[in-house]
């Protein structure tokens, strides 16, 4: 490519980003979103004009800490997302998730997401979502105060961090599923049963909490053991390997083509007051369950070369 074509792509990209950027503004001031994300990745550093007025709800997303330290350096507002390949939709569903786990948005809200390829230089995407049922996550609509309190948000996080890593990195080169129970604990051990001798018994409460990050290594080893994780409200991993004693999964309405662990995190959730994380090992999609149906799923990107490569001006 020469230096000329590459010119004129960046000015282009450039272009449409502004364009984007201001379109995203008038947008969300018509319908009053609740805010604005914008995929830092993207722009190699550049910060764009906030629209006027808006300034409050415009939040930058990165995978990394150096963008990260950046961004805070600017005084902007930002979210962190797992550091793995995400198809566009993926994106904006990792960042509405952050988002309603840090009460940034709730039920009903409507966010405006900029995104496109990383490390092009440019947005070419504008999405707009409304927060509806299927990312209640937080609401006590249906459950008790006490019962929606009792696992904290940044449990939930880590553990979907998680997952999504081990849903694209697999372990050791292969693909691997799993399983995270979270929350209501007792009622959820009672329905349970080990496969294995619990790895984690007799440890102290301090090392063995999935707040921690040194126990990522060992939470991501273990996952290729058959049997789920139970994960306390507070994220205290109470054992894992474990088999879920719950009723026929015909019971429960899920797509077809899901597995036992799909309709084993929808069972333990519909008689509990837990949440689910799963990880598909043929696909590496994470599926986040609750009361017995899907919140969200977030999917793999099925073509790393397509996803990494950005479009040139002239290509076919």
């Amino acid at each position: 490519m020469t230096e000329q074509t590459r010119d004129r792509d960046t000015g282009i990209a450039d272009q449409i980003s502004h364009a984007l950027i201001a379109h995203a503004g008038a947008i969300a001031e018509s319908c009053g979103a609740a805010a604005i994300f914008v995929y830092a990745d993207v722009l190699g550093g550049q910060l764009l004009p906030t629209p006027p007025g808006l300034e409050e709800k415009v939040y930058y997303i990165s995978k990394t800490a150096e963008e990260q330290e950046s961004q805070e350096e600017r005084g902007t507002r930002f979210l962190r997302v797992p550091n793995v390949p995400l198809t566009r939709t993926g994106q904006v569903k990792i960042a509405v998730f952050l988002a309603l786990s840090r009460g940034i948005v709730r039920r009903g809200d409507v966010v405006v997401c900029l995104s496109g390829l990383p490390n092009s230089g440019g947005l070419d995407s504008l999405f707009i979502t409304q927060v509806g049922r299927e990312f209640e996550m937080y609401s006590t609509s249906e459950k008790t105060e006490a019962e929606a309190s009792a696992v904290r948000p940044e449990v939930i996080e880590r553990v979907v961090n998680i997952a999504i890593e081990l849903g694209y990195e697999g372990r050791e080169g292969k693909p691997v599923g799993a399983l995270f129970v979270i929350g209501d604990t007792e009622r959820v051990l009672s329905m349970s049963r080990q496969l294995i001798l619990n790895p984690f018994r007799g440890y102290p409460e301090e090392e063995r909490n999935v707040l921690d990050p040194a126990l990522e290594e060992t939470v991501k080893e273990l996952s290729t053991i058959d049997g789920a994780f139970l994960i306390r409200g507070d994220g205290v991993i109470e054992t894992c390997g474990t088999f879920l004693k719950v009723a026929s999964q015909d019971e429960f309405e899920l797509p077809q083509g899901l597995g036992a662990r799909h309709h084993a995190a929808a069972g333990i959730t519909a008689v509990t007051n837990a949440f689910a994380v799963t990880v598909s090992e043929s696909t590496g999609t994470v599926t986040i369950f609750r009361d017995g149906r899907i919140v969200t799923e977030i999917e793999k990107p099925r073509r790393l070369d397509v996803v990494h490569r950005p479009f040139r001006a002239g290509e076919e």
